[in-house]
Order: structure tokens, then C-alpha cells, then sequence
């Protein structure tokens, strides 16, 4: 979601060196989308004092000259302010965060404390704030050869071939959030959609990420069908390209979401005690499933009372929500005016 900001910066300093750092694990998602110079893996982030050692010691030999702090926490601000970086600069919510940025850029009133703005939004603000401006608020994702082929591998062990899911794309169906089990819709739920899908001839895919093996399984059961079955087997860089070659996805308000968006795949989302309002770009191809309990959003990790937010959406109307999504699918491939739609390497349609 920060990379319509990052492709701002990036065109606006055509000729600078400009480093992303972000945790290991997460560092597959930006390769080879032309961000950045450099990709540095984040060793603070519960590496301990010899973590943060190595990353102060790393920023402060490049002599930065500006450093754009995207999350508002104070470890983020306090690691560029160690690393002598020259002018260090993002949003505050804290007196402590204020005193660490050299430039604090004010938010907008309306998005209150809890930020109720898209994350999209919320990063081209810091960026046109520094006079970084773009017009278009787009996604830029990148899908590597070596990504298809760790993918082709995972594909393998499960059982079937990439060929075959580039010849006939699979409905992919992610039922976790490492959020919390507040914002899944129930495993029996998903198995009984995932059943119907089937039923009409489509692949599918369950997804699941490390730590979410319980949850997958849990739907797996329930099943009357076959899915292939993808269990804390991908990184997030085979993760890009199973995505990109989906018929659509159906999936928790996560990560995933966002990544099919950026690929241009129509989603069946449900949401539950998060908000819309801080994910509102990049709808068009989403088929937004919530209810108007007045308990959401309460962005609680576990519900206290009964998840009726996600309970209530029954399976006729996610059926009926894939339905359309699967339609927008076809219309897509039949125009070709998908953003996704580059062939994967080494195989043919």
C-alpha cells in the first residue's frame, strides 16, 4: 500500500541512491518493482542491542542525506536519529516521536488519532508533504522468474503443476490473518463456499500463511471437495506470483488482499472489526462483505462477545459476491486490460 508513495519518490529523485529498509520476511514483496537502489533486511526488529547495532552502524556509514519514516512508531524514528541521518521526517502522534523527527508533518485533522484514511492516502500525504507529488495512485508490484519457480516447486509437492493453474487459474482462498482471529470468517463458512466454487468446475487453492496451519486445516476438514493445499509454504515472493495468476481471491481483510489488488484480481473480502475507510483505494475489483454491527470497528484481535460481524455474513451472499467477482474475472481476461496480466515466465497460455 506505500508504493504509490515510494514511485513518487523514486521519479522524483531519479538520480539518488534511495534504500528501503523492512524486515527479512517481508523484503520479497518490493523486490524487482524499481522502488529502490537497495533492499536492507530491518536486524532491530528483534535482533536486540546487536540488532540495533548493526543497523545503526549500516545507516550511519551511507551518510543519508533524508530519511522518510513511514510507520509512526518511536524504535522507526529513533533508528534513523542514531544513524545520523540528515533530516529525518514523518507523522507524529507523540511528544517522544515528535522530538526524534527534525520535520514533523502535520496530518490532516479528519484522520483523527486512528488514522481512518487509506494507507495509500496516508504515504502520498507524507510524500507531497516533502513536494512529492504523483498523480496516479497506483500499486507497483514485480513477479521475478525465481519467484515463479519457487512457486512452481510449493505447486509440485502439493500435487499439481503451475502449467496447469496458468491454463485454468484457481480461485484462491485465504481463510487466516496473522491479525487475529477476530477478522476471519468462520472455517466452516469458508469450506462450504470453497465447496460451491468447486462444484462449478473451478481450482482451488487454500492459503495459508506460517501460523495460520490450524485455521487452513480447520476448513480443509469441512470440505467435501479437493483443494490444493498451500500451507506455510510460500514466501511472500511466490506468494506474488500465485496471486497474479488467480481467477480471483477470497479472503480476510489481510495482506493478501492488497497484493491481489496491485496484480488487478478480483477479491471477495470480508471485513469484520477493522474499517474500510483505512483501505478505500483500490475497490474496484473488491466485493466488500460487512455487516452494520454497531460493535465495528473495533479493531480488537479477539471478539469478546459472539463475532457477529463475520458470523452474520452467511454463504449465500459470499456465493453470490464470488459470482460477481469471478464475472469482472472473465471480463478481464476477455479484454486483456489487466494490470497483472504479463505472462509467467517459461510458460505459455
Amino acid at each position: 500500500m506505500a508504493t504509490p508513495g515510494l514511485h513518487a519518490l523514486r521519479a522524483h529523485y531519479p538520480e539518488a541512491k534511495i534504500v528501503g529498509q523492512l524486515p527479512d520476511v517481508l523484503m520479497p514483496l518490493l523486490e524487482g518493482a524499481g522502488l529502490f537502489d537497495e533492499l536492507w533486511p530491518l536486524d532491530s526488529r528483534g535482533g536486540g542491542f546487536a540488532g540495533w547495532r548493526s543497523d545503526i552502524a549500516r545507516i550511519a556509514e551511507a551518510r543519508f542525506d533524508l530519511g522518510v519514516v513511514i510507520p509512526e512508531s518511536i524504535s522507526s524514528a529513533l533508528l534513523m536519529r542514531l544513524g545520523r541521518v540528515g533530516r529525518v521526517t514523518g507523522f507524529a502522534r507523540d511528544p517522544l516521536r515528535r522530538a526524534l523527527l527534525h520535520r514533523v508533518i502535520v496530518a490532516p485533522e479528519a484522520w483523527g488519532r486512528r488514522r481512518m484514511v487509506s494507507r495509500e492516502r496516508f504515504v502520498m500525504t507524507l510524500m507531497e508533504a516533502l513536494g512529492i507529488e504523483e498523480e496516479a495512485c497506483r500499486l507497483t508490484l514485480s513477479v521475478s522468474p525465481d519467484e515463479e519457480l519457487r512457486l512452481a516447486g510449493a505447486l509440485e509437492k502439493a500435487g499439481t503443476r503451475l502449467s496447469d493453474l496458468v491454463r485454468n487459474p484457481p480461485v484462491v482462498i485465504a481463510p487466516g490473518a496473522s491479525f487475529g482471529a477476530a477478522k476471519c470468517w468462520p472455517a466452516d463458512s469458508y469450506a462450504a463456499l470453497a465447496d460451491r466454487l468447486g462444484g462449478r468446475g473451478l481450482p482451488i487453492v487454500l492459503l495459508a500463511a506460517p501460523g495460520e496451519h490450524e485455521r487452513a486445516a480447520a476448513v480443509s476438514r469441512a470440505m467435501r471437495s479437493e483443494a490444493i493445499m498451500l500451507d506455510g509454504v510460500l514466501d511472500l515472493g511466490a506468494l506474488k506470483a500465485l496471486l497474479r495468476l488467480a481467477r480471483a481471491l477470497v479472503a480476510n481483510d489481510a495482506g493478501a488482499r492488497h497484493v491481489a489488488a496491485a496484480f488487478g484480481v478480483p477479491s471477495v473480502i470480508f471485513f469484520g472489526p477493522t474499517s474500510v475507510a483505512k483501505t478505500a483505494d483500490h475497490l474496484s475489483l473488491i466485493e466488500v462483505l460487512e455487516t452494520d454491527s454497531d460493535c465495528r470497528p473495533c479493531y480488537r484481535r479477539h471478539c469478546p462477545i459472539d463475532h457477529r460481524c463475520l458470523r452474520s455474513i452467511d454463504v449465500d451472499a459470499a456465493e453470490a459476491a464470488s459470482v460477481r467477482a469471478l464475472a469482472r474475472a472473465a471480463s478481464s481476461r476477455d479484454l486483456g486490460d489487466s494490470p497483472r496480466r504479463a505472462e509467467p515466465a517459461g510458460f505459455a497460455r
